[in-house]
This record gives structure tokens, sequence and C-alpha cells, in this order.
């Protein structure tokens, strides 16, 4: 039994290594933005700038996925995928640009979609 496992018990190793390597490292560098942000504009020409580019960035990452998928979302038509993306963008204006809304009415549709068009041998 390694001192970790002694102090913490043999099935909380692996959580405590995880919250140690994984979660702390990065919440550092979250804690010091937030420090280090308060004094920012947050209409800076600068950070719009960071703002279209993380946007587009993940606007890029969603239609790569979508458009080619991977994994089991292989399986769901490219009909169901892109009805799935208009529905949540109905939803997200019709609800006042509500992102919650959006995302939530684009993974039913897509659930939805997914379950009437697979068919299963």
């Amino acid at each position: 039994m390694s001192g970790i496992e002694a102090i913490v018990g043999a099935g909380l190793a692996p959580y405590l290594a995880l919250i140690v390597f994984g979660f702390l490292p990065s919440e550092v560098w979250r804690v010091l933005g937030v420090f280090l942000s308060r004094g920012l504009d947050e209409n800076a020409e600068i950070l719009v700038f960071v703002r279209a580019v993380a946007t587009t960035l993940l606007a890029a990452v969603v239609a790569k996925l979508l458009v080619f998928p991977s994994g089991a979302l292989v399986l769901v038509p490219l009909w169901a995928r892109l009805g799935a993306i208009l529905f949540g963008l109905g939803a997200f204006f019709l609800a006042r640009r509500s992102m919650i809304a959006g995302v939530v009415a684009g993974e039913v549709f897509l659930v939805a979609a997914a379950t009437f068009a697979i068919e299963t041998p």
C-alpha cells in the first residue's frame, strides 16, 4: 500500500489524483484570471476580438462534429443533425436568446430524430 492510499484509502486514491493533477492546475489559472481581469473593460476592442475568435472556434468545432461525426453520431443521419441545429436555433431565438433553451431543444430533437431514424438490426 502506497503512502497516499494509506491516507485516503485505496478506493479514493484515483479521485484524489484526478483532483490534484486534473482540477487544481487549471483552477489556479482561472482564479488568477479573475484577479487580473478586474480592471479590464468588457467592451475593449481587444476583448471583443478575443470573444469573436473564441465564438468562431467553438462554432467551427460544433460544425465539424455535426458534418463529419465520429463515434455513435455517425449512425445519426445528416438530416437529423442539421435539423437539430435549426431546431435549436429556432428555440434560442423564440426563447429570447436563451442559450439553455437552444441547447436543450437541439438535444431533444437530435435524440428523438436518432431514435426514429436509426434502424436496429
